[in-house]
């Protein structure tokens, strides 16, 4: 038995779910998984996992042993990571979590020039827009949109994270621009709802900050729903420039109350990358960030393109 093998498949079928999610993930089929855990539950003489046709569980046992798996996982890695960063380019595998939109639409496309960067790295990327523990999930890196809460975490900042509030010309056309943001409780709102469901939008000028309660007829926890629902005619939204850049570039969406901020205070105007201070000094978590911040540029490509 492959005691490292074994050790990776139980932490994968634990952290994944399951049999097959875990499998797909390792890019192994799961008899495979089955193989090497039955291997280790033989060799330790327990069982470390109750499984059923719906669910797999951990025994006491297996609770116990995941913490000590996790440590043993992390030890060889960082080992590992030491020595082959001593010199030459940087190498390995960097594991990255990030939201969906802003991955697919801002990372993803300058991967291909990366990896012909750093032709020795591998990187193994998770689109999601849970806030994921960086621990547990073994993350190397989690890009993070607004405001950071208080965390033990290293923080970088990439990018600003400027949202505006847009409408379709249509729409505009048909209701008015809104002169105050008082005006937009007599506007259809289209509302993004994750995590906080919140229904009041936050303006400032000038040191004065006035908060709107809002409301409309669509409600929707993904932002790009919003911004397609928008440039349709449904309503106002306030969405981030790196959503919504092209559209007002290109005449799609048209800005409102341009001389309010919607983004006050510097803590929400980031796109941040945050990591664990075990990754501190490594040059496969600093090249990547370092390439992402000249991809991005100052400002960010998707703000020089609307005179941001």
């Amino acid at each position: 038995m492959d005691k490292f093998a074994a050790l990776s498949a139980f932490v994968a079928v634990v952290d994944h779910g399951g049999f097959a999610p875990a499998a797909r993930r390792m890019g192994l089929a799961p008899s495979s998984l089955t193989r090497q855990i039955n291997a280790l539950e033989e060799a330790l003489g327990t069982l470390l996992m109750n499984r059923s046709t719906r669910s797999v569980t951990l025994t006491d046992a297996g609770a116990r042993y995941l913490e000590d798996a996790r440590r043993i996982l992390d030890d060889m890695e960082n080992a590992d990571r030491a020595i082959s960063e001593k010199g030459g380019p940087p190498s390995g595998l960097l594991r990255i979590s990030m939201p969906v939109a802003f991955g697919r639409l801002h990372v993803g496309p300058a991967l291909p020039l990366f990896l012909r960067r750093f032709p020795e790295m591998r990187l193994d990327i998770s689109l999601s827009d849970a806030v994921v523990n960086l621990v547990d999930e073994r993350i190397d890196i989690a890009i993070r949109l607004g405001a950071l809460t208080s965390s033990s975490l290293i923080s970088r900042k990439l990018a600003p994270h400027r949202r505006v509030i847009c409408a379709s010309p249509d729409y505009i056309a048909e209701r008015g621009a809104p002169a105050s943001p008082g005006d937009l409780s007599r506007y259809n709102c289209l509302l993004f709802d994750y995590l906080t469901g919140d229904t009041t939008w936050t303006l400032a000028k000038d040191g004065a900050r006035e908060r709107v309660s809002v409301s409309g007829n669509l409600r929707a926890s993904g932002s790009e729903l919003l911004r397609e629902a928008a440039i349709g005619g449904a309503g106002l939204i306030m969405m981030p420039t790196w959503l919504v850049g092209p559209d007002l570039s290109e005449g799609r969406l048209v800005p409102v109350l341009e001389e309010w901020s919607v983004s006050p205070g510097s803590a929400e105007g980031a796109i941040w990358a945050l990591y664990l201070s075990s990754r501190r000094g490594s040059r496969k978590v600093g090249c990547f960030l370092d390439f992402l911040v000249d991809h991005f540029g100052s400002p960010p490509y998707w703000d020089a393109a609307t005179g941001g």
